[in-house]
């Protein structure tokens, strides 16, 4: 991916936080990983506000089937999963 160099002002407080975690050469990478993740979130929503927008909001109900869904194939997966000590 192709990059730019851009100059953007930020907390001190935050800039020193952030290079207690990484060394120099890493900041920009700190940086632009926020962004992006920012920039995947502001995504989600929009798709989400159009989605509700076309199909209505979800209710509780639908919610709920949802998650008890997703808990029925993580239990799956926990069954299936092979122990600890039988991996490769």
């Amino acid at each position: 991916m192709a990059t730019r160099k851009i100059t953007i002002t930020v907390p001190e407080e935050l800039v020193e936080s952030i290079r207690e975690r990484v060394d120099s050469r890493g900041v920009s990478a700190y940086i632009a990983a926020a962004a992006a993740h920012q920039d995947a979130m502001d995504r989600l929503r929009d798709l989400a506000d159009r989605l509700e927008e076309e199909h209505g909001a979800v209710t509780a109900g639908e919610q709920q089937a949802a998650l008890d869904r997703i808990a029925a194939i993580d239990a799956w997966h926990d069954e299936h999963r092979p122990a600890s000590d039988e991996a490769a």
